[in-house]
């Protein structure tokens, strides 16, 4: 099992880790704590290096297998053994990229919720730039105006972000929790991760997100089309 250390801490950058196993054939490590993201819930995974003795390698991918993050290394070097100490260093600036990213969407997902009622059926990001979809049975141009000059005003009011890790029976008894149309959560999960906007927005998550809203920066709807009947795609931009 890793210890996913960017549940509780988002900034960390870098973090001194063990590696638990060894995969030749995928030339990937697993560790037994990391602080790179593995991807999930429309995030990308993180990049950056891992450091053994005195071999560096580039982390060309993240992924969650199981209870275990498998870490896919770069480079021609030998693979280092099971047991050996490790320091990884993330990709910070894409990292940080990323976490104003998903914030803004769960900015952009509260404020439709609370204003029109409309729930998530599907959403990606990459650094800066995401959408999202939302069940709307029609989606016009003074619309999208008023949903983006509502979610800079969030952005604007400085809301705290906070992050729990809560029991599911707990968990569950928050009104609201899921805001995808499908409820993506596992069954045999115990404990639930919870990101809170303060005062608007309280949901499920397991992504990376930045401390307060004044992080996110200029939120701006791109651009949006219908995607079904009762299905409409926003596109924003982050600046």
């Amino acid at each position: 099992m890793t210890e996913l250390l960017y549940q509780t801490d988002s900034y960390l950058r870098e973090f001194d880790a063990n590696i638990s196993s060894v995969l030749p054939e995928e030339r990937a490590v697993v560790l037994d704590r990391t602080a790179f993201y593995p991807g999930g819930g429309g995030q990308p995974c993180d990049f950056g290096t891992l450091t053994v003795a005195d071999v560096t390698y580039p982390v060309r991918k993240v992924k969650k297998q199981g209870d275990s993050t498998l870490h896919f290394l770069g480079g021609n070097e030998p693979l280092p053994a099971i047991g050996s100490a490790a320091r990884g260093t993330l990709d910070w600036a894409r990292r940080y990229e990323l976490m104003r990213t998903h914030t803004a969407l769960h900015v952009l997902c509260g404020t439709v919720f609370r204003d029109y009622g409309a729930l998530v059926t599907g959403g990606d990001m990459e650094p800066l730039k995401g959408r999202m979809d939302f069940e709307f049975e029609t989606m016009r141009g003074e619309l999208v105006r008023e949903i983006e000059a509502a979610v800079n005003s969030e952005v604007a009011k400085a809301r705290e972000i906070k992050v729990k890790i809560l029991p599911r029976e707990e968990a569950f008894r928050i009104p609201d929790l899921i805001r995808t149309k499908i409820n993506l959560l596992p069954e045999g999960i115990t404990q639930v991760r919870t990101v809170e906007i303060v005062g608007l927005d309280l949901q499920a998550d397991g992504g990376t997100h930045v401390h307060n809203t004044n992080e996110v920066g200029t939120i701006r709807v791109a651009d949006y089309k219908s995607k079904g009947a009762i299905n409409k795609r926003l596109y924003i931009e982050i600046g």
